[in-house]
């Protein structure tokens, strides 16, 4: 036997103590064992370094990064402050930005964006473009342009998003048919943007039409305000339910959840699990969020994201999920050993569970999409979030790309 990649002295999360060899062959982990002494085309010693699966981000708006100057902060000010009453009028002053949308500049901003994952191990990405009668197309193509340029690298699925609605903004449902057309791989939604309970069924049972014509999954920004009263993550959970779609669906924020009364969350809880619905949090880009905790304790697929870089919702990020995870250990008050490690979860197992990625988990058989840390623990990754010595995507070190 030989190894196309073989990674000695690994330390892993299971091993601890004991080191392993790593051997990949053919885009997968073939062996993991002490010792491995086979033939292999290349090798990279972790010296005891920490060697985990890659990072996985479920939330990036990516045809808006590095777009904060354009916009200036009266966005960023409106969405965070008065404990989200002003979500909605926030995005509503961030939609100006999209009056200057053209795939020539946009697609600039996402390979700089791009480059970074690949620096700090983030090998897949759900990435949003704004897809109405503002933006058009112009986000969905530079990102389908990326995916191509990186496709060995970053798997990055792109999302057609109608940030506006779709009742509010007539004409946003035809873009997004089109970016399927194009080649878009999930139909996006925003549908609490809308005025009444009604438009935002409408909105949802609009989008569900789209995936299921086109056989896409559903990504869609959820309850992204401080107000208990609203239930589009009711309406989305009973809808992938009764459409069948379960395991094809992603929840974005969901901020108002931490709102609910108890009862209630319990119930949604329950309808995410039957759903199979993947939930993600990004608690560092605003001050509510979804209750990660109890949420995974509940066996629901949460994660965490990046969501914004340098936009007009959030002025910093770099594509860096340890760096996500550390903010999260303080915003979310997760700062023992074992929270530590659920945290590491949400931006490896656990988001590629919520985005529906197969054999993700560093296990004989499954592929090899890993990262050697600079690090000889998860405590120590978290702590310092500074990029892995190595990443490998499908098999193949891509470190330094």
């Amino acid at each position: 036997m030989s190894f196309d990649l073989l990674i000695k002295n690994a330390r892993t999360r299971n091993s601890i103590e004991k080191l392993v060899d790593i051997g990949i062959e053919d885009g997968r982990i073939s062996r993991i064992a002490a010792g491995l002494n086979e033939k292999a085309d290349s090798t990279i010693d972790a010296d005891g370094k920490l060697v985990t699966e890659s990072y996985v981000n479920g939330h990036l708006h990516l045809c808006k990064v590095y777009t904060l100057t354009m916009v200036g902060q009266e966005a960023l000010t409106t969405y965070q402050g008065g404990s989200m009453g002003g979500a909605m009028t926030a995005i509503e002053l961030a939609a100006k930005v999209k009056e200057e949308y053209d795939e020539s500049w946009i697609i600039e901003n996402v390979r700089r964006a791009v480059k970074l994952a690949v620096k700090f191990g983030n090998t897949h990405i759900r990435a949003f473009a704004d897809t109405d009668t503002k933006a058009k197309l112009e986000g969905v193509k530079a990102l389908i342009k990326a995916r191509e340029e990186f496709k060995d690298s970053v798997e990055l699925q792109v999302v057609a998003f109608p940030q506006d609605g779709v009742v509010r903004d007539p004409g946003a449902e035809d873009y997004v048919r089109e970016a399927m057309e194009l080649g878009a791989d999930v139909v996006g939604g925003i549908p609490w943007i809308e005025f009444t309970d009604e438009d935002s069924q409408t909105h949802i049972d609009l989008m569900f039409n789209l995936a299921k014509k086109y056989d896409r999954d559903v990504s869609m920004l959820i309850d992204d305000a401080g107000d208990p009263g609203l239930r589009t993550l009711e309406m989305l959970t009973v809808k992938t339910i009764k459409e069948g779609w379960q395991g094809r669906v992603m929840v974005h924020h969901a901020r108002a959840m931490q709102l609910y009364p108890e009862p209630y969350f319990r119930k949604i809880a329950a309808l995410l699990k039957q759903a199979e619905i993947g939930i993600v949090s990004d608690p560092q880009t605003g001050p509510l969020h979804a209750r990660v905790r109890d949420l995974y304790d509940g066996g629901v697929a949460v994660a965490l994201g990046q969501d914004d870089i340098a936009d007009a919702y959030y002025p910093f990020g770099r594509n860096n999920m340890p760096e996500v995870a550390f903010l999260a250990a303080h915003l979310l008050w997760m700062t023992t050993f074992e929270e530590m490690e659920i945290l590491y979860d949400l931006i490896t197992v656990n988001g590629a569970r919520a985005m529906g990625i197969k054999d993700f988990d560093l296990k004989e058989g499954n592929k090899a999409n890993l990262v050697v840390a600079n690090a000889r623990s998860v405590w120590e990754t978290l702590t310092n979030h500074e990029a892995p010595l190595h990443v490998v995507k499908d098999g193949k070190e891509v470190t330094g790309r």
